[in-house]
């Protein structure tokens, strides 16, 4: 890797965000405006561009952390930011896709601090138009990379698909005896693949070599699964007016990792828990705050932090060059000191 040509570690980590989103937002909202309506209000709706009847507004469209992952990684192999655009696009894209179907699959009422795609147009509808966002992540790869390039970076993308959607599979399946192995491999899925997929297509878009293609994949790969479990203490403890998430996951049963653990320590709180979630009902509010209590009590809360901290390392000791990536490391300290 060659040295980078951002401006590394006096970088803050909104920076790179809003870095992202500002090199992003063209591209996706020519590639929706592209769209046939009634997907493309639909979709417009659910970046936060304007409200269900088309007016614009100004709403929240994400954290752009997957495109900000491809373009650090890019300009951490020695090319400009702007070098990683279709990349960028085409991991948000994706992304959003699954959010969208996400919501469909979890019921979740709201995304982002509005109606949900699927409240508003229903659960068909919200169906097609994450398919639809799926099918222009590849029309970008497509039309804005030569073509050796393109199909090198959509073939990857759509392998990353097949382990995302495997991922969501475990995520929803009705397994009950789940040990901690299971949470990683449905996180690795759900979360690591995109993120390892973000980096190594920005590094792919710099032309970097095979070996740090691999790099760069390990380190987003090691990065999701961080996420992933603070996404599960969020899910948990988190203050949804802070991160934006809802915080059922115990209502609904979730087996998250602090679950899991928190199961699996044969402590008297595990029994406890273990009886509360035997209930085929979601947990009333009285049982979830006694829930969340033995979780920590059983140890789940700081097993996972701990899990999520290692992963953390094992993404920054994945990069083949540290004193180029900065705002790789950057990124990694904002994943490991999101709100939990």
């Amino acid at each position: 890797m060659t040295t980078a040509t951002s401006s590394g570690p006096q970088h803050r980590p909104a920076e790179l965000l809003a870095r992202a989103r500002t090199i992003l937002e063209p591209v996706l909202r020519e590639s929706v405006g592209a769209l046939p309506e009634p997907l493309r209000r639909m979709a417009g709706y659910h970046f936060g561009w304007w409200d269900a009847r088309g007016a614009a507004t100004n709403a929240d469209s994400g954290k752009a952390l997957r495109p900000a992952l491809a373009i650090a990684a890019a300009t951490a192999c020695g090319a400009l930011p702007t070098a990683a655009t279709p990349a960028a696009a085409a991991v948000e894209l994706v992304h959003n896709f699954t959010l969208v179907h996400d919501d469909v699959m979890d019921a979740d009422e709201n995304r982002r601090g509005r109606p949900a795609v699927w409240k508003v147009w229903g659960t068909t509808n919200a169906v097609l138009v994450g398919d639809a966002l799926h099918a222009l992540a590849g029309q970008v790869l497509a039309q804005q990379l030569p073509a050796a390039l393109a199909a090198a970076a959509i073939d990857r993308l759509e392998r990353t698909v097949v382990e995302l959607c495997r991922g969501q599979y475990l995520d929803c399946c009705s397994k009950t005896d789940w040990d901690i192995s299971d949470c990683e491999r449905m996180a690795l899925g759900k979360t690591g693949a995109l993120m390892g997929c973000a980096c190594a297509m920005g590094a792919l878009c710099a032309g970097a070599g095979d070996s740090v293609i691999a790099a760069l994949d390990r380190f987003g790969r090691n990065l999701g699964l961080a996420f992933q479990f603070i996404d599960d203490l969020i899910g948990i403890w988190g203050d949804p007016e802070v991160s934006g998430k809802p915080t059922n996951d115990l209502a609904h049963h979730k087996l998250s990792l602090p679950v899991v653990a928190a199961l699996r320590s044969g402590t008297p709180a595990a029994r406890e828990l273990a009886n509360l979630y035997r209930s085929e009902k979601s947990l009333s509010a009285p049982d979830i705050a006694r829930a969340a209590a033995l979780i920590e009590l059983a140890g789940g809360r700081q097993l996972t932090r701990r899990v999520a901290d290692e992963r953390v390392a094992a993404a920054i000791a994945a990069l083949p060059d540290r004193s180029a990536a900065a705002d790789l490391i950057a990124l990694a300290y904002l994943v490991a000191h999101r709100c939990a």
